[in-house]
């Protein structure tokens, strides 16, 4: 039977996964992100023994962006005004797929996440459109509608959506390069580091830090809920993990809707309405090998076990 890779490219790591469906996952390899080059030849190397057996039929990338999406672009699969040294104006998706010569799938992480959470759901909880939001090292949302991700110019950038500052309480101004107090800038996991000189994870849970940030991401899923009315939001990244925090942020979007959208997954049913990921921290990897399979039952036959 035929293999599919995954690749969640993040500004820290390459998550490199082989593996036949989310059950059956044959091995996986973290790759450091240092410089483009040497990262994706080591991704390279790693997928390069099962792409030369044949076995290996597709790729998913879920990569860190913004990229470009749009296939009739000449720069179509590049990471292009990254904030991430030395990795503006990369050909990911082309450099993988010429050096692997397999269909490569591409998107953004986020997209990939909420892929993943969608395709491989065993209870059918999600309800579409959904909005899937990650807050770890980026804040980044993914908005799926009919099954499908949401591209437009590029693709959805509501992590860098602009949301109140009250500089009083908070005179931290922010870490994103490009716009200073963006939500990214305010409520990532680095923005925090920088805030609060010590990393999230090690922030006691009575800090007055956990407070403001699930203030800073209600502001947003009251913004992301107004614009996109989806019917369900998944909140995933390692800083959206932290004990408590999806509670106080479920409260506070109360607090600041203000009984203006009438609906009761809001005032009544908001613990299924804002969820935590079915699939943990997997969602990204997981997400990319769905890509690669969808590809594949698009373009390929896929040989069937005998």
């Amino acid at each position: 039977m035929g293999l599919f890779g995954g690749i969640e490219s993040g500004g820290t790591k390459f998550i490199c996964t082989i593996g036949i469906d989310s059950d059956n996952l044959l091995t996986e390899k973290r790759i450091p992100t240092t410089n483009p080059e040497e990262t994706i030849r080591k991704v390279i190397e790693f997928f390069n023994p099962y792409a030369i057996s044949g076995e290996l039929i597709a790729v998913g990338i879920a990569s860190f962006g913004p990229i470009d999406l749009n296939p009739d672009s000449q720069t179509y699969g590049y990471i292009t005004t990254t904030p991430k040294e030395g990795w503006k104006n990369v050909d990911l998706c082309g450099q993988i797929q010429r050096g692997l010569k397999v269909p490569v799938a591409f998107d953004t992480d986020v997209n990939a996440a909420a892929i993943g959470e969608q395709y491989w759901e065993k209870d059918k909880r999600l309800l579409d459109p959904f909005l899937y939001m990650t807050v770890g090292t980026g804040i980044g949302v993914g908005v799926i509608v009919n099954g499908s991700p949401l591209h437009g110019l590029i693709h959805a950038e509501a992590g860098h959506m602009v949301i109140p500052h009250n500089w009083q309480r908070d005179p931290f101004p922010g870490s994103c390069p490009y716009h200073g107090d963006c939500l990214e800038g305010l409520a990532s996991g680095p923005s925090m580091s920088k805030r609060w000189g010590q990393k999230p994870e090690t922030l006691p849970d009575a800090h007055t830090a956990w407070d403001l940030e699930a203030e800073y991401l209600a502001f947003a899923l009251v913004n992301l809920i107004y614009a996109y009315s989806p019917l369900q939001i998944v909140l995933g990244g390692g800083v959206s993990q932290h004990a408590g925090l999806i509670q106080a942020a479920r409260s506070k979007v109360q607090q600041f809707n203000k009984g203006y959208i009438h609906s009761s997954m809001i005032q009544e049913k908001i613990d299924d309405y804002i969820h935590l990921p079915a699939l943990g921290n997997r969602s990204g990897a997981l997400g990319a090998i769905a890509m690669a399979i969808k590809l594949a039952k698009k373009h390929i036959e896929i040989p069937k076990a005998v």
